[in-house]
């Protein structure tokens, strides 16, 4: 076919298809001016459809980006206990962007371990200016912008990425795992944290929470770890992970004692070792019959660079990386060599936790219960139903404020 003929042949199917686009107006297949009922049915479906579609977002000329936060204490329904501290509440800072009506909320979480503060977290939020920026679809711009006031602060950088995620999906008016392609179906079974205490008390938290989830996750790092699995695992045979927090010393002990975790329905370790033992740690994953997960260890994509062959996978928390763009990239960069994911949160509220569950869905350990622990929650985010953390279909991170 010479190309005259190609470009006459593809300028009629073009018409054709116009025409249909078009609903041939004028010829409606029975007479002058179609059928009216169905005309009008046809008018109807459209309407509905036009209903249910998204409208385009443009902002008002002149509207900036305004950041403001409060500090907030997180208060725990039980005392928490890890290896090396038991704690009854967290400080936190609740952070807000406003643009042109809209309101995206974040916060920075500060469990003892990271080493920050009420005091660093408000200091660096006081240093980031939003009000240049025009256009909040621009994440990674204005995020890098935000990253270069400092090399560390990562929970305040957290807090400003959620806030500005939460904004950006209301602006578009849908939750951020639908706009990122996530499947709500494959969301994971989230494990309940039962902390460091007295056999009997550990006994009773687990009853609590045996019939609300399906994976559990005990503390352990101390030299009654076995005391405590065992009481755990004397009121359910639920699958357990257990994270040492660092607190284990030896190796040879600790794969020891990994057989026998095995033995009793264990499914995973977190952190066995201080997070600057790697090759402590890569000698440990080399003979355990059970996967070993980083926490301390890996703070950001650097430092799960330098951790690949140590660990069979991460933990990964917003609190640690700085929020939701840099959890993403590790994810990336964990499948790419291999490794499992875990999604984590520190006591949070459901803003946090909710954000994490954004990027849940088919990752291989999840510990997205941080809101649960807290009896305060100014939110109502995610939720855990039968164990299984279950998005809405609410913009943003899909938050409302309790009333």
């Amino acid at each position: 076919m010479e190309r005259r003929d190609f470009l006459k042949g593809a300028a009629a199917v073009a018409a054709g298809a116009a025409a249909a686009a078009c609903g041939m107006k004028g010829s409606g297949g029975g007479g002058e001016g179609g059928n009216a009922d169905t005309l009008s049915a046809e008018r109807n479906l459209a309407a509905e459809r036009e209903a249910r579609m998204p409208k385009a977002y443009q902002a008002a000329p002149g509207a900036r980006m305004k950041l403001s936060w409060k500090p907030y204490e997180l208060q725990l329904s039980h005392p928490f206990g890890v290896s090396g501290n038991t704690r009854t509440s967290t400080p936190d800072v609740q952070v807000k962007i406003e643009f042109d009506g809209f309101t995206g909320y974040g916060e920075a979480s500060m469990p003892p371990y990271l080493g920050h503060t009420t005091e660093s977290v408000c200091a660096f939020l006081s240093k980031v200016r939003l009000g240049g920026f025009s256009d909040p679809f621009r994440t990674e711009e204005i995020m890098d912008y935000v990253n270069s006031l400092s090399k560390g602060d990562a929970p305040a950088k957290a807090a400003v990425d959620m806030a500005l995620h939460d904004l950006f999906g209301k602006l578009l008016c849908q939750p951020l795992w639908r706009i990122w392609g996530q499947n709500p179906d494959n969301t994971p079974d989230t494990s309940y944290t039962i902390g460091i205490d007295t056999p009997e008390v550990m006994r009773e938290k687990t009853v609590e929470a045996a019939g609300r989830f399906r994976v559990l996750k005990v503390k352990v790092g101390t030299p009654n770890d076995k005391a405590s699995v065992s009481a755990v695992r004397s009121v359910t045979d639920l699958p357990i992970v257990v994270d040492a927090n660092q607190g284990w010393t030896d190796r040879m002990e600790a794969l020891y004692e990994i057989y026998w975790l095995q033995e009793q329905g264990v499914v995973m370790v977190e952190q066995p070792f201080t997070k600057d033992r790697l090759e402590d740690t890569a000698w440990l994953s080399e003979r355990s019959p059970l996967p070993i997960f980083a926490d301390e260890s890996v703070q950001d994509l650097d430092d799960l660079k330098a951790c690949r062959g140590a660990f069979d996978g991460v933990n990964i928390k917003l609190m640690k990386c700085g929020g939701l763009l840099k959890a993403r990239q590790m994810m990336s960069y964990a499948r790419a060599v291999g490794m499992k994911v875990m999604l984590g949160c520190m006591t949070e509220t459901s803003c946090g936790v909710s954000a994490a569950a954004q990027l849940s869905s088919g990752i291989d350990f999840a510990d997205l219960d941080g809101n649960l622990l807290i009896s305060n929650d100014p939110f109502e985010g995610v939720l855990v139903q039968d164990g299984r953390i279950t998005l809405n279909n609410l913009p943003g991170l899909g938050l409302s404020i309790k009333k």
